[in-house]
């Protein structure tokens, strides 16, 4: 039995940071989702979702420092308990407030800080166990704001810093929810990724090898295997996300594999290294693509979840992400990745077609050998 209502999640864009020109981003606003809360969970509800994940949004919360103002999100509180939605909430999806400096012990203090009045407010409305994602993508935040320099904060040759510091914030979260509701359950969402070296390239096997394992650095800390002074424990790793893209396979220092690559490797294998690595409850936090490849994609990590489900390893869920089609963070052009466009003024979403023919497909597939397991 999934530990989720039901075993496809629906994932809704919330990425709330900066971009190196200034601009910071809102894909909750951006996709409309926040207008039009019934209508998009009646949408799921039709293709048989229950579970979604959604993010708050920590500049619009704490507007000023200390004062916090929940306005932003207790519509998407209230709509889910009144439809009977069940979220997984993303309580840092790469943005902070402004005033923040990230590296800060100041940092960690006000968003443990943050994460009480929001479980406070969480626990008010809702008796419902609360699923909590304390900070997304602890590696890709890490590499993308501490070495590559392409979101906030912006730095080259940080990441390890901002990884340990990132892992604190998480830990102070946890305890902090944990405060509120003992209840709850601790989701940790990162890539999945597999690089290998070029065949012709021997010399380069260890660098990939070094650089595939450091995709567990996240996890481990928090557990307490790695860095144990950042105060990591095993109870500390509860559920496990991991995120799955046609780019998350590459030979390296090249462009990403195809699946046709003879050097390819299943998902079933990846997935069934991180299962037997922590032996925690494991799903597919984010998977999906763009354009006509959205159905074949699904197709492939649904047949590969099947594979690992019979190879016993237990996969919990599914998260098609994002589940509507927004803007891209750089250029604001339409990507078509979701399973139903943007709305028209009255917050109606065409639906793309031959990824909800495929949906319904990988349903009848998976759902009744799970009800039999």
């Amino acid at each position: 039995m999934s530990i989720f209502k039901s075993f496809f999640i629906g994932g809704f864009e919330c990425s709330t940071h900066r971009l190196r020109n200034g601009k910071r981003l809102d894909l909750v606003a951006a996709t409309e989702h926040d207008r039009f809360l019934a209508a998009d969970y009646k949408r799921l509800q039709e293709q048989g979702i229950l579970t979604v994940r959604e993010g708050i949004r920590w500049h619009l919360i704490e507007p000023i420092p200390g004062k916090y103002d929940f306005s932003s999100v207790l519509p998407t509180i209230r709509t889910a308990r009144d439809m009977g939605m069940q979220v997984i909430w993303d309580l840092f999806h790469y943005g902070w407030p402004d005033d923040l400096d990230i590296f800060s012990p100041a940092f960690i203090e006000r968003f443990e800080r943050m994460v009480l009045a929001f479980m406070q407010v969480l626990s008010s409305e809702t008796d419902t166990v609360p699923f909590i994602c304390p900070v997304n993508e602890i590696s890709f935040v890490s590499w993308a704001g501490g070495d590559a320099a392409y979101i906030n904060p912006f730095c080259k040759g940080r990441g390890d810093e901002l990884k340990a510091q990132l892992v604190r914030s998480a830990i102070a979260a946890i305890e902090a929810v944990w405060h509120i509701n003992p209840r709850a359950r601790i989701v940790h969402i990162d890539p999945a990724i597999n690089i290998i070296a070029d065949p012709k390239k021997l010399k380069d096997r260890i660098l990939a090898e070094d650089y595939r394992l450091s995709q567990y650095q996240g996890w481990d800390m928090l557990a307490g295997r790695q860095r144990p002074e950042l105060g990591g424990k095993e109870k500390y790793l509860d559920i496990i996300g991991v995120n799955y893209y046609d780019r998350n396979q590459w030979i390296h220092n090249q462009d990403p594999m195809k699946l046709d690559d003879p050097l390819y490797t299943p998902f079933r294998y990846m997935l069934q290294e991180v299962y037997e690595r922590y032996e925690r409850p494991l799903f597919i936090a984010e998977t999906g693509t763009e354009d006509d490849f959205r159905p074949t994609w699904f197709n492939y990590v649904c047949s590969e979840v099947v594979a690992a489900i019979q190879m016993g390893i237990p996969i919990d869920g599914l998260c098609l992400y994002p589940i509507v089609n927004h803007p891209g963070w750089d250029d604001d052009r339409h990507c078509h990745n979701g399973l139903w466009d943007y709305p028209n003024e009255v917050g109606d979403r065409e639906i793309y077609e031959p990824l909800a023919i495929e949906l319904q497909y990988q349903r009848q597939q998976i759902e009744p050998m799970l009800s039999k397991s």
